[in-house]
Formats: C-alpha cells, structure tokens, sequence
C-alpha cells in the first residue's frame, strides 16, 4: 500500500546536508529539535521549529575553540548556555558570550605514532580521526569519547567514555574502551533521561554500541551488540524502553531492549543508512537498490515500531521524491533534502 507524503513546510538552509549525513542533530527532552552546522570556524545553532516558523537566523552562534577543525560532534546545553566542543587533544565548554568556562585535556585523536606537538593548543594535526560529546538533558554531566592514553608504541593507545561535570569539566567517571580504534563517533541520549549512548564507528574494523547511566556513584554500561561488531545505533523514542538499529551492511532493521535484547527485526529489504522513529508507532526506513528485479526497491517504507512489518511505502509528490536519507522527528513528521536548491523540507503521512 502506497501511503502519500504531505509537505508542511520547506525552508533554505545552507549546511543543512550534514543534518542528513553527518550527527549535528540534536532533540532535548520534551521535543525540541535543534540543528548544530559548521559555517566556517563558527557553531550555528537553529532551533528548527523557529526555522521552519521564519526565522532564519541563528539562535546561538559560537567560535569555534580551533580555527581549521572540523570534526568531532559537538552539543549545546537544553538552555543555550554553553557548548562542548570535542576537539583533536581535548573537550572545551564555552559559554554562550564565548569565553572558555573550561577544558578537558586528552590524548590527540591522531593515531600516527609519534606525530610532533608544537605546544600550540590551536595546532591541527593531519589526522582524520575524532570523538565525540554530548551534554545531558538535565544540562548537568557532559558525556565525553576521548582518548586515554597515546605514546610511542602502538600498544599504549587506549580510547575512553568520560563523564565531566558540566560546570567544572571534573572528571566523574570513566570507561576504558580497549577494543575501540575509532574513525568517528557520535552520542545519543535516551529520553529516560538516565541512559547516553556511544556509537563508534571504526571504518572496515566494524561498529561499536554502548549504553551508559551515571548515577553519582557508579557508572553502569551495556555493550552486549559489540560481538559481532556490526549494528549501527540509529534512534531512540519515549514511546520506547530501546533502540534502532541497523546492520553495518543494511541487510537487517532490528529494535532492541536497553540490553541489547532483540525485540524485533525485518530482513526483507536491503536497508539504507537512514532510518527513525516517525511517532511512537511508527518507523520511518529507507531501503536501497539491492540489484533485484523487485520493483519494490529502493523505497521509503513506514513499519511498524513494534513488529517492524512494514505497513507500506512513502510516495512523494512527482518531483519531490527524495534522492539521499531522510530524517524523522519523532513527532510524525520527517526532514528531506534538496541538494540543489539547499533546501529543507518538512513531511507527514497524509491520513488514510
């Protein structure tokens, strides 16, 4: 059954691609979505319900705390009060005016051994590896991917999953991460308002999962999905106690309990690396050409968010089909990109 996509609303933001392929997304408890886009060596920050209701300009824009990176995921507090920055040899939170509240040094995310230092903070090394950071919902802890430790020898190299005190940058907490080697990464918190979740991506090595809650006192963490090195960490719901997933090479859509349990999966498409939660029943997912005869293929589908049947496919009006992923919200709607025009389109299911 074909189910007919409705456009609410469309507006031009320039950036906007990295909302669909990269992570500067963020959504806060109680529904708030926000887009973080480089431009130049400055964070700007776009609610996107004020986007979407005319106001083009930026909420907050911050300086970048090194002029030339641009890696790393960074985040902004529920508040607008200050940012974590993730940067090459450390986390830097600057407040809203732009000055330093403070910083977190760490091992450089190069990994060529033995690489100089020139002491100069502000130095960009060649690297293109990065880490990540993400700022709890309650504004309180700063959930930081860094390394540990990085010497001469190869074997000396160890990444890790800090939690810092907002307002100090104090270490609270730490997890080694022995088996990470990490290209990327990127943090999710669940809207329990008690978990974070770690995706580390480490190129053809594979795909690291964890779950951590921070209760004050001890740092508790699931990686069971990190056997087979192969699931993706894609969305989160208040609808739902778990998780999306999707296998590393597309060839399954599986929703997870906390622990890693599978509660269900669908195998019946090649699935892209694009997929959410429409609303608390509803999953939004893209799959891909898988070279078949099936004309069912490439597709966006709607599934169920419980079964994971799909429940039919998204047809776009003539002209407007989408030709790269696609973003749910969460709230019923969904984002698409137009890269020739730079535009950001809004959609929902017409109702049946």
């Amino acid at each position: 059954m074909d189910i007919d996509a409705h456009l609410l609303d469309s507006v031009a933001l320039p950036g906007a691609r990295e909302l669909f392929h990269g992570r500067p997304f963020e959504v806060r408890e109680g529904g708030g979505h926000r887009a973080l886009l480089l431009h130049g060596d400055a964070l700007e920050v776009h609610e996107l319900a004020a986007l979407f209701a005319g106001e083009r300009a930026p909420e907050l824009v911050l300086p970048l705390p090194w002029p030339g990176w641009d890696l790393g995921a960074h985040s902004v507090d529920p508040d607008r009060t200050f940012a974590a920055f993730s940067g090459q040899r450390s986390v830097r939170a600057v407040n809203a005016d732009g000055t330093t509240r403070w910083a977190y040094g760490h091992a450089c995310w190069d990994q060529h051994v033995g690489h100089p230092h020139t002491g100069d903070e502000r130095q960009v090394c060649p690297g293109i590896e990065s880490g990540s950071c993400r700022i709890s919902d309650d504004g309180r802890f700063v959930w930081a991917h860094v390394v540990l430790e990085a010497g001469d020898d190869p074997d000396d190299y160890l990444e890790g999953w800090v939690v810092l005190d907002a307002e100090d940058g104090r270490e609270l907490a730490r997890l080694p991460l022995p088996d990470s080697v990490a290209s990327g990464s990127w943090q999710l918190a669940h809207p329990d308002g008690a978990h974070m979740g770690l995706c580390v991506g480490m190129g053809q090595d594979g795909v690291l999962v964890y779950w951590g809650r921070w209760d004050g006192r001890e740092l508790t963490v699931h990686d069971e999905l990190n056997d087979g090195l192969d699931r993706i960490l894609f969305d989160v719901h208040p609808a739902h106690a778990g998780f999306l997933t999707v296998e590393h090479n597309g060839n399954d859509l599986q929703l997870h309990a906390l622990d890693g349990t599978v509660l269900a999966e669908n195998d019946e498409m090649w699935w892209d690396h694009s997929c959410g939660f429409l609303d608390g029943d509803t999953v939004l997912a893209v799959s891909q050409d898988d070279d078949s005869s099936d004309p069912e293929t490439p597709g966006i589908w709607l599934l169920d968010a419980r079964t994971l049947e799909r429940r039919g496919r998204v047809r776009h009006p003539s002209g407007a089909a989408p030709d790269g992923p696609v973003r749910s919200l969460g709230d019923g709607t969904w984002l698409t990109y137009d890269a020739k025009s730079e535009t950001v389109s809004r959609w929902t299911p017409t109702a049946s």
